[in-house]
């Protein structure tokens, strides 16, 4: 079914003619047509490539409406224009920007890396520091609890006056807006995962002379790491809604600045381009997250249910 759904995308797009010439429409019916002869062959594989599969029947609903999908946009937009230009790009259009524009976009997408990761870097560091500290020690529950029940309800967006005035750089201003997005649910989970340890534990590392820097270090974090990686995740999504809004501050170069330029000159197919890099960015940070999860928390397999 896969493969069908596929060649009909293939064939929508092939055999129906564009309403505007598109460079790229031949390429994009053939690489339909390659992916539904792949799914096809995977599907005929003998019994010994039984993993792929079925990995490949897990993901079969999925591949099938994502090929209906083609060609529905395919025809909607490409073939009789019921979605008007520019606001809705075909699929050979977003196509067409790759091919043209991509020195541009990858150097924009090195800036947003880079910027990301400074401030999720910052973020996720002092979170998981405050955070083991408001679940470890009374005294830094008091003075610090007040402070995240103030800033943690404030969107980071609605610190862009005081960003402006008080960061010497737009850069150092939008990594705080992202170590501030990502940083409030890890302080948050890092908090929760360490007052919910078992006191028992440390009663037993306790007994065996562990110090109170052993405790925190071997048995608290430890212990907590389910928590602080929720809030990783939460932090992951979070930072990625302000990255945005972060590189409007005033950078010469980021996908945040290319859908601002983008937009300016109404090219919607260069915003939908670089809004679909976005989603395979964060996408694929989080996958890269849940395999350091599942090797980190190897030891705690079958506590962990997602």
């Amino acid at each position: 079914m896969a493969a069908v759904a596929w060649w009909l995308a293939a064939g929508v797009t092939l055999a129906l003619p564009d309403l505007h010439e598109w460079e790229s429409t031949m390429a994009l019916a053939q690489v339909e047509a390659t992916l539904g002869f792949a799914l096809l062959v995977l599907a005929l594989l003998p019994y010994r490539f039984s993993g792929p599969v079925t990995r490949l029947r897990y993901w079969g609903p999925w591949l099938v409406a994502l090929g209906l999908v083609f060609a529905v946009w395919e025809v909607a937009v490409a073939k009789f224009g019921w979605l008007p230009r520019p606001f809705f790009a075909p699929p050979q259009g977003i196509v067409d920007v790759y091919l043209e524009d991509w020195e541009r976009l990858g150097t924009c997408v090195l800036h947003t890396l880079r910027l990301w990761g400074v401030g999720y870097f910052f973020g996720v560091t002092l979170g998981g520091v405050a955070g083991t500290a408001i679940g470890w020690s009374t005294r830094a529950a008091y003075w610090l609890h007040p402070v995240l029940k103030v800033i943690g309800p404030v969107p980071a967006n609605a610190w862009l006056p005081i960003v402006f005035f008080v960061f010497p750089t737009t850069f150092s201003g939008s990594v705080f807006l992202i170590a501030l997005a990502s940083g409030i649910p890890v302080t948050i989970l890092t908090w929760s995962g360490v007052a919910s340890v078992d006191k028992a534990l440390y009663d037993v590392a306790r007994t065996h002379g562990a110090n109170r820097r052993f405790l925190v270090r071997h048995v608290a974090i430890p212990a907590a790491l389910p928590h602080v990686f929720v809030g990783l995740f939460m932090g992951l999504y979070n930072s990625f809604a302000v990255l945005v809004v972060a590189e409007l501050l005033g950078v010469k170069a980021g996908l945040g600045w290319y859908l601002q330029w983008a937009t300016g000159w109404a090219a919607y197919g260069n915003v939908h381009a670089a809004l679909l890099i976005m989603a395979l960015m964060c996408s694929g940070l989080v996958t890269l997250l849940f395999m350091v999860r599942d090797r980190l928390l190897s030891w705690q397999k079958g506590l962990v249910r997602w």
